[in-house]
């Protein structure tokens, strides 16, 4: 889109030139926030833009003739970019500078002096001063006018280059004798409104009589140059006869006396030999045609010199090269461009400007994007472009481009210009935190103190600078009716787990705790993981005798008197509260008759290694250890007293095999001697009934000996 407008030079500051909002017909309180950013090129400073609305102001005092001199229209173009929800769109702005009438014609000189054969023609033609004007158009000088007289009019012309000027033009022959000078006043006055003017005094001298003057094979030339041309080029070799003899017939050439003396710096011509040569370099892109006198005079007295015109056209030759300018949307550092990778396909990334100095097919481009397929030029207007992209971005894929733009003329031969040019990715929060994996198994041993150190998760963001910071927290669970808060903390830093208190195995086993990591991007983005916490079992627990009953840690077990070998007294039973290895139990005797009592390490069965005697009747005592198999091993003991009863029942099975401490394996011959023992233990339970009734005295004796056993 290109939006014009027109001021005029010399406006004051902050003249209000356009609103682009309301120009364009955008609304901007519908609550889409539209800002405006003007792209900084060549002569935007003479404009301010006000970024909320797109208000456009004089910036600073604009001088036409300045920045335009003599160009008909003079332009100051910049681009500026809307921005409307992250969406970009380029206007092209053109401010015409209208010309006031702010400077006067004004001649090289406030008097001159010309001279004139009293014998000249009528209608001859004398060149005169050229007045210049700074202004263009009806501004310009439209006209010039000379004092009246009764010989002399003037002729206004117009020189290949637009310029306006007067030759004074006789009208009536000369009488030197009669007047031998003449004053007049040439004024210049230009169309402003109010229009200005200037004047200048021109003596004219009437020359006495010289009956001939140098006469020109041509009367004008026109020579086309290059401006590649070297210093000494011939371009005319003026030929000028006078049929006069001696000096009245010597030619000499020189400038008229108004050429200028650029023209004289530019260009020679030899006095004798009226060769025109370049003098110095010529530029096509400064000045395309030059227009001069060039005079011929004899060398007798008052000479009446002849008049050729020459105009000189400067040919472009293919001698600059094109210039790049690259304004990026956003940027800190020259040559870098900066672009969000969330920007839409076909965002607006950087303006590229073309120039070239040359016209025609010399100052016609070609410009190409080299790089990556991600961006492309797109043709804004003649000499812009834009660089936007063509697929989506990724900052975590490829974080930096490095582009370059090739501007090639299509003169003979060709001019280049490369220009390497950087487009970075501005990070957009648009990947989570993630951890190394979702679920860390984590092990504690129990008994830990309060604050120790348990283990520390990581997440990894993809993103960068603030997106990519991580926070860590808890999320809220229970456990076992307990916030888990109370339980662990986490370093919301560094990830760190601590232990708030100490764990016991035998309560918790296993804390499942959930972590979330979260960014301080915007919007926040999270990621989850769990940390599946195991409390490692210590052996920190005896065994603990749950059968016998215990009474100050021992136990009163009866023991027939008449057992046999193999008779299973009774079974310690033991638990543990830790787990494994740490509950793993064996019983061993560490005190008493350990050559009457055996016990099975695995299973804490008591029992006889042989029949009782009368003997042994008395501190039938043995001290039984349960041992676990932890590191280091923990040891319960208890004492377990005998008290002799009578016999055995006969309805109970009391006999099984003798079992080695190390093993239970049965033998069939144990087997059979148990089956015999019963028989056996009834018949002996009889004879022990029958004894008891007959010797009362007997039996009171041993009543009174098992009421002392009880006792111990």
């Amino acid at each position: 889109m290109t939006m014009k407008y027109q001021i005029y030079e010399e406006d004051a500051l902050s003249t209000v030139i356009g609103n682009l909002a309301k120009d364009m017909s955008l609304n901007i309180s519908d609550g889409s926030k539209t800002n405006f950013r003007m792209m900084k090129q060549f002569n935007a400073s003479f404009i301010r833009l006000r970024e909320k609305d797109g208000q456009l102001t004089i910036g600073e005092r604009i001088d036409r003739e300045k920045i335009c001199k003599h160009t008909m229209q003079c332009l100051i173009s910049f681009d500026v970019v809307s921005i409307s929800n992250e969406q970009f769109k380029l206007i092209h702005i053109e401010v015409e500078v209208k010309d006031i009438n702010d400077h006067a014609p004004e001649f090289p000189r406030k008097e001159s002096t010309l001279e004139i054969s009293e014998n000249a023609v009528l209608g001859t033609r004398i060149p005169i001063d050229v007045a210049m004007d700074e202004d263009v158009g009806s501004n310009y000088i439209q006209s010039y006018q000379i004092s009246v007289n009764s010989h002399f009019t003037i002729d206004v012309l117009s020189r290949a280059d637009g310029i306006k000027y007067a030759e004074l033009v006789l009208m009536k022959e000369l009488d030197r004798e009669t007047h031998a000078s003449y004053v007049l006043e040439l004024v210049a006055t230009d169309g402003g409104n109010p229009s200005r003017s200037s004047s200048t005094k021109i003596k004219v001298k009437v020359k006495d009589f010289n009956d001939n003057s140098p006469v020109f094979d041509r009367n004008s030339f026109s020579v086309d140059i290059l401006e590649d041309a070297p210093v000494g080029l011939l371009l005319v070799d003026f030929n000028a006869v006078d049929p006069d003899e001696g000096l009245n017939g010597e030619v000499v050439y020189g400038f008229g006396n108004q050429v200028p003396s650029e023209i004289r710096h530019r260009f020679s011509v030899d006095r004798k030999s009226g060769r025109l040569m370049l003098e110095s370099p010529i530029d096509f892109e400064s000045k395309k045609t030059y227009e001069f006198d060039i005079l011929a005079s004899d060398l007798g007295p008052n000479p009446s010199p002849s008049i050729c015109k020459v105009v000189v056209h400067v040919q472009d030759v293919n001698d600059n090269a094109p210039e790049i300018t690259i304004t990026p949307m956003t940027s800190v550092t020259a040559g870098i461009a900066y672009i969000t990778e969330a920007a839409a396909k076909e965002s607006f990334v950087a303006l590229v400007t073309i120039a070239d100095k040359d016209s025609g097919a010399n100052g016609d481009i070609h410009c190409t994007l080299y790089g990556h397929n991600h961006f492309k030029l797109q043709q804004a207007y003649e000499d812009s472009f834009m660089i936007v992209t063509t697929s989506p971005l990724d900052r975590e894929k490829i974080a930096e481009y490095n582009l370059t733009v090739v501007a090639e003329d299509l003169g003979s031969p060709p001019f280049r210009t490369i220009k390497q040019y950087t487009i970075r990715l501005s990070d957009e929060n648009d990947n989570a935190p993630v951890f190394s994996k979702p679920v860390f198994e984590v092990s504690l041993m129990e008994n830990n103190a309060p604050g120790a150190y348990i283990t520390t998760v990581v997440a990894r963001d993809l993103d960068k600078g603030q997106n990519s910071k991580i926070s860590y927290k808890l999320l809220d669970t229970y456990i076992i009716g307990s916030p888990v808060s109370t339980f662990v903390s986490l370093d919301p830093a560094t990830g760190s787990l601590y232990a708030l208190r100490s764990f016991n195995f035998e309560v918790l086993k296993q804390l499942k705790l959930h972590i979330q990591a979260s960014d301080v991007g915007s919007p926040q983005l999270q990621g989850s993981a769990i940390i599946n916490l195991k409390i490692v079992d210590q052996n920190d627990n005896a065994p603990s005798i749950t059968q016998p009953a215990l009474i100050n840690n021992s136990a009163e077990v009866l023991l027939p008197k008449d057992a046999p070998s193999g008779y299973v007294i009774t079974q310690v039973h033991a638990r543990d509260a830790d787990e494994g290895v740490n509950a793993e139990l064996s019983f061993r005797i560490s005190e008493g008759v350990a050559s009457v009592f055996s016990i099975n390490r695995a299973t804490g069965e008591i029992f006889l290694n042989h029949e009782l005697s009368y003997e042994v009747y008395e501190n039938l005592r043995i001290t039984v250890t349960v041992s676990d198999n932890g590191t280091p091993s923990l040891t319960t003991a208890v004492t377990i007293n005998f008290l002799i009863a009578g016999s055995l029942p006969s309805d109970r099975n009391v006999f099984r095999n003798k079992i080695d401490e190390e093993t239970q394996e049965g033998d069939h011959s144990i087997i059979i001697i148990v089956v015999l023992a019963g028989s056996c233990t009834l018949l002996l339970l009889a004879i022990i009934i029958i004894a008891t009734t007959c010797n009362k005295r007997k039996v009171d004796n041993r009543g009174r000996h098992s009421g002392k056993e009880e006792r111990q």
